[in-house]
């Protein structure tokens, strides 16, 4: 097991707790985050039972479920399940005389067969049922549908109130995912994270280990394995997809998140992509967010502005760079080919974005914050408007803190480049982006740091206002450096 500590602990905590009565929790993740590994290594430690569901209908779900406890418990007679209320009940005996995990994986497709079933866990787990009462079982329930398992708990959802754990198995941040990889290079860190993001399964088992032997190495490795038609990770954007029960009209949520990929970022702009109406693409937008696939960022200077962008770096890769010409890559052999000519796109469009968002995430997650003289609150994009130009200027970072009553004080502002040797003229831009922001009144600029974080360095000029105190350099070892 990689990382995964919190989790575990967590895990740990609630199958463990010897206070009567039996509870309930609930895992959710993407696939190929670990969850799996994780419920079946609690299982095996504490002498637990885990089942996992496959698309079937009732009764053979009934059937399977029946045999799996069968096998798990050896009654004088073997278990013939007649409805979900009597499986139940007999998972809640598995706990009678100590703590035990019993962990109902998939569980979506379960409820997906029997819409009621929910509501049946939910009777069963009355606070004051004898069979509750009287049992230490410690349920999990576990889905990778995110928008079904988001609504498990959510609103009037039966089973609302009754849990005790809520566990989200994320995929690995930008750092933990270099060290996995076994990538000690940050540039090339960055590069793989822009494609394959911190989904664990897809060094092991997608790409079969194969890792960029270096630098010099990244294009051929990009070739045989993200672009090759024989590899797993080549269709693997598609079945996310796919895998999303919301998702019925897939053609439509293609469409709106190759929208975002090519920078149609605001709901207005995929309406005009998609050549409709604004109200007509709220609905595929919410279910994709709900799906964990988009992802709203509101402006960080103007109330009625966000922004979205794709959440899965392995979709927006596939969005920008596969999708345009997937009848070329589907003909094995055209890898190296279409991969020289998408070169370009991916480091503008994919590349830039997705390293302009690993510097928000550290400033927020893993710079110091005495770097910034302060906790920051949020880290977020905006548009700068200035009135004597009528312009908007548009600014990569805005770290801001938490406010004491008056003012929320901006920390620093930053620009976040992949390819540019920043200098004098990105430092002078952002101090005039401060004056801007401090005339409009919304901030306390007081204390407001200057940030460059590029991919390629610094100039002379630049580095030489870094040691009069005058900007914060920030380059890819410094994104990766340990505290």
């Amino acid at each position: 097991m990689f990382d995964r500590d919190h989790e575990w602990a967590a895990l740990t905590r609630f199958v463990s707790d010897e206070q009567p009565g039996a509870t309930l929790g609930v895992v959710s993740g993407r696939r190929r985050q670990g969850k799996t590994f994780l419920l079946e290594a609690v299982c095996r430690a504490a002498g637990g039972f885990y089942f996992g569901a496959i698309e079937a209908a009732d009764p053979e779900s009934l059937r399977h479920i029946s045999r799996a406890l069968t096998a798990h418990c050896k009654p004088a007679s073997p278990f013939h399940f007649q409805n979900w209320s009597e499986v139940v009940d007999t998972l809640l005996s598995l706990g009678a005389e100590r703590p035990i995990p019993v962990v109902i994986d998939e569980f979506p497709y379960l409820a997906k067969a029997n819409p009621e079933l929910p509501s049946i866990i939910q009777n069963a787990f009355r606070p004051l049922r004898e069979q509750r009462t009287g049992s230490r079982t410690r349920l999990l329930l576990c889905g990778s549908a995110l928008s079904f398992m988001s609504r498990l708990l959510s609103g009037s959802a039966p089973l609302r109130g009754r849990a005790g754990l809520e566990l989200v198995v994320r995929p690995l941040d930008f750092r933990l995912a270099a060290e996995f990889w076994g990538i000690d290079d940050p540039r090339l860190a960055i590069q793989v994270n822009a494609i394959v993001g911190g989904t664990p399964a897809y060094r092991r088992e997608f790409a079969r280990g194969d890792v960029p032997n270096g630098p010099e190495d990244f294009d051929d490795w990009v070739a045989r394995t993200v672009l090759n038609p024989e590899t797993p990770l080549f269709r693997e954007p598609r079945y996310l997809l796919a895998e999303e029960p919301d998702l019925r009209d897939t053609a439509l949520y293609l469409s709106v998140l190759g929208a975002v990929a090519c920078g149609n970022a605001t709901r207005g702009g995929i309406a005009n992509y998609l050549e409709r109406k604004a109200a007509d693409v709220a609905h595929p937008i919410t279910v994709l967010e709900d799906a964990g696939l988009l992802r709203r960022d509101a402006d960080a200077f103007r109330d009625n502005r966000s922004t979205y962008r794709i959440t899965e770096p392995l979709i927006r890769f596939y969005q920008t760079i596969m999708r345009p010409v997937w009848d070329q890559l589907e003909r094995p052999g055209s890898a190296h080919r279409v991969w020289a000519g998408s070169r370009r796109r991916f480091t503008g469009n994919v590349l830039g974005p997705h390293f302009e968002q690993l510097c928000r995430d550290w400033a927020l997650h893993d710079a110091d914050p005495a770097l910034f003289d302060g906790l920051p609150a949020r880290v977020a994009n905006g548009t700068v408007h200035d009135p004597a130009t009528r312009t908007g200027h548009e600014l990569d970072l805005a770290v801001i803190g938490a406010s004491d009553g008056g003012k929320p004080p901006l920390l620093a502002i930053g620009e976040a480049k992949w390819n540019d040797t920043m200098g004098v003229g990105h430092i002078d831009r952002l101090r005039h982006l401060r004056d801007l922001i401090g005339r409009a009144g919304r901030y306390d600029v007081s204390q407001t740091r200057l940030m460059c974080c590029s991919g390629a360095g610094f100039n002379d000029k630049a580095q030489l206002a870094a040691e009069r105190g005058e900007v914060i350099l920030v380059d890819a070892p410094a994104l990766y450096a340990k505290r």
